[in-house]
């Protein structure tokens, strides 16, 4: 089985606290780039146009950011978030606090995979292909968990960071080698059984 490890992250979500009250009526007064609904929802949706990046920005100050494709580009995003913010006369003196709550990584590992067979060998997975095509799979003792697909496409969500992406991805391949050992065919065991096994030749038979 030709295994491989190729993939790459897609979604980093990140909490960060700026310290500092945030007027949301004001800011989507004044930037055309935000949206804010109260009745429906207590935060302002402030999109940074060309980076897609979205940022739920709550008036205590605290703010979710999604749409960064890697750990570096969260903290690009708060520079800005930050520019933008300054833009309506909100300054931010204190350094903002950033937390990555989670990482969303996808990828192909080159096998076809069998989720009927797999959702009987995993102990941790869930597999109801009428409600939805992927297997899910939850990393013993961990906080990852794991989409996969019978085309060998991989989803990997709860990663804090890239190296636990990594070594959780190695973990997968590992223990999926295990389960998918390679079955000696029907034609190998026949030949196998039809085999004469060694001894002593029969005696032959003396005529009368």
């Amino acid at each position: 089985m030709a295994f491989k490890k190729d993939y790459k992250v897609e979604n980093v979500v990140a909490s960060v606290v700026l310290h500092a009250d945030i007027p949301l009526e004001k800011v989507a007064y004044e930037l055309t780039n935000t949206e804010y609904n109260p009745e429906q929802f207590p935060g302002l949706v402030l999109r940074l146009l060309g980076e897609g990046i979205t940022a739920l920005v709550f008036s205590s100050g605290n703010i979710v950011c999604t749409g960064a494709k890697s750990v570096e580009r969260v903290s690009v995003a708060v520079k800005m978030i930050i520019k933008e913010l300054g833009k309506v006369g909100i300054k931010i003196t204190k350094e903002p606090v950033i937390t990555i709550q989670n990482m969303v990584a996808s990828g192909d590992i080159g096998e076809k995979l069998n989720l009927t067979e797999l959702a009987f060998k995993l102990k941790t997975a869930e597999y109801e292909p009428e409600q939805f095509p992927g297997l899910v799979y939850k990393v013993p003792d961990d906080h990852i968990t794991f989409l996969l697909f019978g085309t060998g496409k991989i989803v990997c969500t709860g990663a804090k960071n890239d190296g636990e992406i990594n070594k959780a991805v190695d973990e997968l391949i590992k223990e999926l080698k295990r389960i998918m050992k390679p079955r000696r065919g029907k034609k190998q065991e026949l030949k196998g059984a039809m085999k004469p096994k060694k001894g002593k030749k029969p005696a032959k038979e003396t005529k009368k």
